[in-house]
């Protein structure tokens, strides 16, 4: 693969806890640097939300309207919704939206319109020109991609366990469910949602939820096009996420073999796969940077072809996907 000729200049929409996360890992990075921030909130809250949630004594200070540390500086712009900020007065070559709200294209075309060359959402979006998944499809990046989706965490960690056990043993049929922290948009408390289920207490219940990686994944990997599902679990847990996925084979296969096949997994590509050997727990997760941590000792058969396989993944894992996306499309223009 070429390399980039210089570093990324990137403008990040949206510093809740994803776009803290990624603005923590450019701030360490040589190759990508977060020129522009704009974020409803104010820059000073931002500022210290930035430093106290940070795990790895990450540090910045606040001066006038720019953020700053060793090596990097940003533009703070207390803005809201895409079209809002001049992406092209700050020569960005990319825009990462972290909000996971303005996912419609016609918000993509707003960030574009304003001078965003690429726009690179952190979640699942609609008609992108194109969703890439690290370890699945990143070779098919192209210049041409204006619009790009680094899918979400569900997402990434779903389609690398079920190509890798689909490589080795063939995936018949496959469910998955998502037993996931609660998030940002949910209540704390009772409030007026859009729908029921979703305006009780994220912090009291757990709350069935719809989850869009299913479709997502079958339209990456036709192979699997009318042969997958999965729904959400939203938890009372901050922190640290779970995959439940339950596989038909095609070949007969137990725990043992296929816990060889995630190790192998693992060992092909270290940077996104991970296996616990340990009775790990959910809080064990916070700080994986990788797309999944396989958990060696949930794996069970159901029969003589069905097996359910548990992993973790975190949010951090996914802000790395993200800045991967971004490096992958440097290196095409």
């Amino acid at each position: 693969m070429p390399e980039a000729k210089s570093r990324q200049r990137v403008g990040l929409m949206g510093l809740g806890q994803m776009g803290r996360q990624i603005y923590r890992l450019a701030a360490a990075a040589d190759d990508v640097e977060i020129v522009a921030v704009a974020d409803i909130g104010k820059p000073q809250v931002l500022q210290y939300l930035l430093e106290t949630g940070a795990e790895d004594g990450f540090s910045c200070r606040l001066e006038g309207n720019h953020l700053r540390g060793d090596g990097f500086s940003t533009r703070m712009l207390q803005l809201v919704a895409p079209g809002d900020v001049p992406w092209d007065a700050f020569g960005v070559d990319c825009v990462i939206d972290a909000t996971s709200r303005y996912r419609q294209r016609a918000h993509a075309e707003a960030q574009l319109a304003a001078g965003g060359r690429r726009l690179v959402y952190a979640s699942l979006a609609e008609q992108p020109d194109r969703v890439l998944i690290a370890g699945i499809n990143e070779a098919e990046a192209s210049a041409a991609d204006r619009v790009v989706s680094a899918g979400s965490p569900t997402t990434n960690a779903f389609a690398l366990l079920l190509d890798a056990i689909d490589r080795a043993l063939g995936v018949e049929y496959a469910t998955m469910t998502t037993i996931h922290a609660y998030t940002s948009d949910q209540p704390l408390q009772d409030y007026a949602q859009g729908d029921q289920r979703r305006s009780r207490s994220a912090a009291q219940n757990i709350i069935p939820n719809a989850n869009a990686s299913a479709a997502c994944i079958e339209q990456l990997l036709p192979r699997f096009a009318g042969r997958l599902s999965g729904c959400a679990l939203n938890v009372p847990v901050q922190h640290g996420s779970l995959l439940d996925l339950n596989c038909v084979l095609r070949e007969v296969a137990d725990a043992g073999r296929i816990n060889q096949v995630m190790r192998e997994a693992a060992a092909a590509r270290p940077e996104l796969i991970g296996v616990a050997e340990d009775p790990i727990v959910s809080s064990d997760v916070i700080g994986c940077r990788q797309s999944l941590l396989f958990d060696a000792q949930g794996t069970q058969r159901a029969g003589t072809r069905m097996v359910k396989t548990l992993a973790w993944y975190e949010t951090l894992g996914h802000a790395c996907r993200v800045l991967d996306v971004v490096r992958a499309y440097a290196v095409r223009g």
